[in-house]
This record gives C-alpha cells, sequence and structure tokens, in this order.
C-alpha cells in the first residue's frame, strides 16, 4: 500500500491518478472527504481522513503502509509538520518516503521555502527511513494561478525580469514520483526536476499566444507590486513573502539550469512547454 499525502493538491491529485491507472492500491489522505471529491471515484484509491496536525490521525493513515509520498501546502508550519509527519512514520515501521522538495533546496539559502525543505530533507536522512527526494523547478501549471487575467486581459505578470527558468509539467513530477514510489532503485537518489529548456516568462507568453490564437503578453512587475497584488487576491502573508523569494530567485538566474532528473526517475523525456500550452488551452479560454 502506497499513502499519497497532499492528495488534493495539483501534484499529489495527478500522482494519485496515475498510479490509480497502473493499479497500485493507493491511499490518499485528504483533510476532508469533499476536497476530495475528484479522488474518491478513481478504483482502487482508499481516501483516509487526516491532518499533519493531529499525528493521530496520521499514524492512522500510514498503518499497512510500506511507502508514502509526502507533501504539504506551503504555510509557515510546513517544516513542522512535514518534521511530523516523518516521526510518526518512523514509529509506524514505513520504509520509504518520497519527499516532493523544491529545486536548489538549501539550509542557508535567503528563499524560506527553499530552507524548509531541505531541513525536512535531513530530518528524513536522520530518520534512518529509506528516501527519494524530488527536487522541481517552477511548475507550468502554476500559470493556471493567471487563467482570469490571461482569458480577460490576455496577460500575466510576476517579478521576473527576463531571467531563464527550466520550468516543469506537475505531470513529470507525478512520473517520477510513480517510478521511485513502484520501481527499484530510487533509494538515496535526489531527482532534480526540470523541462527540457529554459525559458524567460515572455517566452512563456509568446508560446501561449501561439497555442491560444491569440496575443497573450508577460509584464514584469516590481517585487513590491506582485507582493501586494498576492495580498489582494487572499495570499497569506508568509506565503506572499515566500513567492516573492522565489522570484528573487528566479531573477537572480539561480533556476536557470536544465536537469536529467525527469529522464533518469521515469526514463522519458520531460514534456516541453509548448506541450502544457497546448494541453492546458482551454483553462486559458
Amino acid at each position: 500500500m502506497i499513502l499519497v499525502t497532499g492528495a488534493t493538491g495539483s501534484n499529489g491529485s495527478e500522482l494519485t491518478k496515475l498510479l490509480a491507472s497502473r493499479g497500485v492500491p493507493v491511499r490518499a489522505m485528504a483533510r476532508s472527504r469533499d476536497g476530495a471529491k475528484a479522488i474518491v471515484a478513481l478504483a482502487g484509491v482508499e481516501v483516509v481522513i487526516g491532518d499533519f496536525d493531529d499525528p493521530a490521525s496520521a499514524e492512522r493513515a500510514l498503518r499497512g503502509v510500506e511507502k508514502a509520498f509526502l507533501l504539504t501546502n506551503s504555510s509557515e508550519r510546513a517544516e513542522a509538520r512535514q518534521r511530523a509527519f516523518v516521526d510518526t512514520a518512523r514509529r509506524t515501521g514505513l520504509k520509504h518516503i518520497v519527499k516532493l522538495s523544491q529545486f536548489a533546496a538549501d539550509e542557508a539559502s535567503p528563499v524560506r521555502f527553499l530552507r524548509y525543505h531541505a531541513a525536512v530533507e535531513r530530518a528524513i536522512v536522520e530518520s534512518g527511513i529509506a528516501y527519494t527526494f524530488l527536487r522541481p523547478n517552477l511548475f507550468m501549471q502554476g500559470l493556471l494561478a493567471f487563467r482570469g487575467p490571461i482569458a480577460s486581459q490576455g496577460k500575466f505578470f510576476a517579478a521576473a525580469g527576463d531571467a531563464k527558468v527550466s520550468v516543469v509539467d506537475v505531470r513529470d513530477n507525478a512520473a517520477a514520483a510513480a517510478a521511485a514510489l513502484t520501481g527499484p532503485g530510487h533509494e538515496g537518489r535526489t531527482y532534480d526536476l526540470t523541462g527540457p529548456e529554459a525559458l524567460t516568462h515572455a517566452q512563456m507568453a509568446a508560446t501561449l499566444s501561439g497555442a491560444l490564437g491569440r496575443p497573450v503578453a508577460f509584464a514584469d512587475v516590481p517585487p513590491e507590486a506582485m507582493r501586494d497584488a498576492l495580498l489582494d487576491a487572499g495570499m497569506p502573508l508568509w506565503q506572499a513573502d515566500g513567492l516573492v523569494e522565489d522570484y528573487a530567485h528566479y531573477r537572480r538566474g539561480e533556476a536557470s539550469a536544465v536537469a536529467p532528473g525527469v529522464r533518469d526517475a521515469t526514463g522519458e523525456p520531460p514534456r516541453a512547454f509548448s506541450a502544457f500550452a497546448r494541453d492546458y488551452a482551454p483553462a486559458f479560454s
């Protein structure tokens, strides 16, 4: 049995669907059954209600599980929640954790997301549980957060400048996770997951324009303006500040490297941004 945490998010739901399509028994952990409607109907998927802040519920979710995919939403509680899960997993005898981390994770980073992911990676190593770390770069599907202005105004914005980022498709993240959870030889490995090329946000906009058949423009904005817009959209302060730090990291050119992690983990090449734009075009209409 495989446990998928964060099963209702973009990465977790893709992984759950992929494992279910292959006939792999999956237990999907969600905070509520209503929030898990998209995966409840999948054949072979058992939905269990659990909360990272409730160790007893995590322990129940882990009963009879040999391998687990670890993912929480990014918040000021993310590191503490993931560390608590690792402690519970150690006590229950979990054999293998596949953690969704982040490209360039480093405990000395100025980016809070990169710091907490690296700290949890260290905690997993110290736990003695076999591990696989997946470190994806910026998700292509992150552009879905801008579907409103792209559809209505033909533009999206970020504090990215003209820096190139080797964006990755979450479907490739899911494929790498599925490979690590179901196949041999992935223990002790760290996979940097990127797309096949590094692109500026303006280049992404041009590719979207071609897929949609209408102009889409990228507007570079100051970090302060991006932060204010995120807060106005209802994003919590900690996460908004973290995203601004993330984009400063991108702007410095620190996320432009193209890595072989998707192919190394899955045996298949990563999806190009053009494939994402074509497949998700209806979402931007």
